[in-house]
């Protein structure tokens, strides 16, 4: 599939895709969010992906919703029945995209993160940054209330009080506070490697078995939101589906009984 605002690579089983609206700081419009949207289902679909590497381009990561022509302005006057029933809105369609794919998802946020840009690091897995990074919710700033998820995301990350610091003053935090306070998983010492260090980290995830880094991801985020009884019921099932790819069982090991490294297939 061919994208207008987003640059779409694979890179062995790592698919890198790169917001591409430098000039607005890879503001989201209705195209770019769509787009966005698609490389998600695209990725998810294909076996050979094992993990996702989200980027900007130029000095930004994602500026957040683009003012200059709002999105909610782009809808058809005449709405069909399915727009006229829907819940979520396109912030809402953005989190779930991201947020609910069974492979690994790393932010390499590049420059600025905020409002919805912010959200959409926040709905990944993983975030790396550099120098360079910036993170700042900026909706109360616009007269609104956290949107694209970042009412979800944002206090499971760093728990309900430093979630409504951010929250509530609209401050914009460097790097180095973002490390600190665990917005960042790992800060990188130079912007010109963040890319590569991004990328070596999703190595690091997809030389495991895919079935069992999939099943892994889905369980640990279903019990963000259970009891320790139903946890427990949730990671037997788990077991099962990590366990479905039998090339990958016996190969984990003849591996170890042979003393190399394994060449997991996802089969």
């Amino acid at each position: 599939m061919s994208y207008e605002e987003i640059v779409f690579e694979r890179q062995g089983h790592v698919g890198i895709l790169t917001l591409n609206r430098p000039d607005v700081l890879n503001a989201l419009n209705k195209n770019l969010q769509n787009e966005t949207r698609a490389v998600c289902s695209e990725i998810e679909s294909d076996d050979n992906i094992r993990a996702l590497i989200v980027t900007g381009s130029g000095r930004g990561f994602c500026a957040g919703a683009d003012l200059t022509g709002r999105i909610d302005s782009e809808e058809p006057k005449i709405l069909d029945q399915n727009h006229r029933l829907d819940e979520f809105g396109w912030v809402g369609e953005q989190a779930i995209s991201f947020y609910r794919m069974t492979k690994p998802t790393i932010a390499a946020v590049n420059g600025i993160a905020v409002g919805a840009g912010m959200s959409m690091a926040l709905a990944c897995d993983l975030r790396v940054g550099s120098e360079l990074t910036r993170f700042k919710t900026t909706f109360l700033e616009r007269s609104l209330s956290p949107d694209s998820g970042m009412s979800f995301f944002l206090p499971r990350i760093l728990g309900y009080s430093r979630a409504m610091d951010l929250i509530l003053t609209s401050r914009m935090i460097d790097s180095t506070e973002a490390y600190r306070l665990g917005l960042l998983d790992r800060l990188i010492d130079s912007s010109e490697n963040l890319l590569d260090e991004a990328l070596a980290f999703a190595e690091e995830i997809t030389r495991w078995p895919p079935m069992a880094v999939r099943s892994a991801k889905r369980v640990t985020q279903r019990n963000l939101h259970v009891e320790l009884e139903q946890a427990l019921i949730n990671e037997s099932s788990a077991l099962k589906f990590a366990q479905k790819a039998p090339h990958d069982v016996a190969e984990s090991r003849r591996s170890w009984e042979e003393k190399r490294a394994p060449e997991f297939t996802g089969l």
